[in-house]
Formats: C-alpha cells, sequence, structure tokens
C-alpha cells in the first residue's frame, strides 16, 4: 500500500458523491505518478459519510467526533466510497461511487465517551467503522459492507472490467 499524501481538506465538490469521486481520483493519480507505482494497477478509494446532505469525513479531534456520535445516533446517514482504478501501463481508467445505507443504533453518552477515548474514531470516516470498536452502535446497513469497510468488492469488478477490461479472476493468480 502507498500513501497518496493527499490533502483532503484542499478538495471540494458540489455533492458529498462527487466529494468521494473527486479523493479518490486525487489519491489515485498522486499515487499512480510515483516510479513505484509503474507497471501496477492503482486503486484510490476515499469514503465519507453523507448525513443532512453534508459530507462527514474523519473528524478534527475529540470533541467532534462526539458531537457526531449524537447526532447520527438513532438515525441514518449515507457511507459514500469513491473508487478510482489506474493501469499505469497504458493510462486506462474507470472510477464510480458506492453507496451504503448505514443505520445507526442508540449508544448511550457513557459508550459515546467510552468509544471516542479509545481513539479509533478521529482515524476514519463518519467516525465510525463496522469492523472496529463502532460495530455494536450500528444497527444495520443497506447495501455492500465491504463499500462501508473502505472496498467495494462488486464496483471493483465492474471497474476493471469496464477499465482495462481485466476479469478479477486474473487477480485470483
Amino acid at each position: 500500500m502507498i500513501v497518496s499524501g493527499v490533502d483532503e481538506d484542499a478538495l471540494t465538490a458540489e455533492t458529498p458523491e462527487r466529494l468521494a469521486q473527486v479523493l479518490a481520483n486525487a489519491k489515485a493519480e498522486a499515487v499512480a505518478a510515483r516510479p513505484k507505482a509503474a507497471g501496477a494497477l492503482v486503486v484510490g478509494c476515499d469514503s465519507l459519510l453523507e448525513l443532512d446532505g453534508r459530507p462527514l469525513g474523519k473528524p478534527a479531534d475529540a470533541e467532534e467526533a462526539v458531537a457526531r456520535w449524537k447526532s447520527m445516533r438513532g438515525r441514518a446517514g449515507v457511507l459514500r466510497t469513491g473508487h478510482c482504478l489506474i493501469d499505469t501501463v497504458d493510462g486506462r481508467r474507470a472510477s464510480g461511487v458506492a453507496s451504503t445505507t448505514v443505520h445507526f443504533g442508540e449508544p448511550t453518552d457513557d459508550e459515546i465517551a467510552a468509544y471516542v477515548a479509545s481513539g479509533e474514531p478521529l482515524y476514519v470516516a463518519g467516525a465510525f467503522t463496522l469492523d472496529g470498536r463502532s460495530a455494536p452502535f450500528v444497527h444495520h446497513i443497506e447495501g455492500d459492507a465491504g463499500n462501508v469497510i473502505g472496498l467495494s468488492l462488486p464496483l471493483l469488478r465492474d471497474l476493471l472490467r469496464d477499465g482495462p477490461g481485466i476479469p478479477i479472476t486474473d487477480l485470483w493468480a
């Protein structure tokens, strides 16, 4: 894995869905431009939670994470993950956004405080994960669980087919 170094806060877009795509494109392009990526398939992804029409990435600090969790409690948001695939051999590319509705449970104030104190929500889009400590606070999802974790494998399959024309089964070897 190569970290892109893209300044996420410097990029904007007209909708949360478009912002997820802009961020994924920027990350994939930054990595694809590096000599280390020559001859590789580069996949850039970025996720954010859309709540009340606003994009929510990683919280700036613990105070923001607590406030965010209190606002998400008992509600649903849409986790959007932009994906950008670039074949550095020939420059072919494909991109798309996967969207999954996340229904949050109702953690108590004490549970929220303990979760934020763990530090985990400060490093993840939307201040939650399905594969970490906040999983018990997610009541259910509608859509692709992999998308919420950070990579939609069904979308990746489509991008491989539509961009460089590679069957996903070729990557099994």
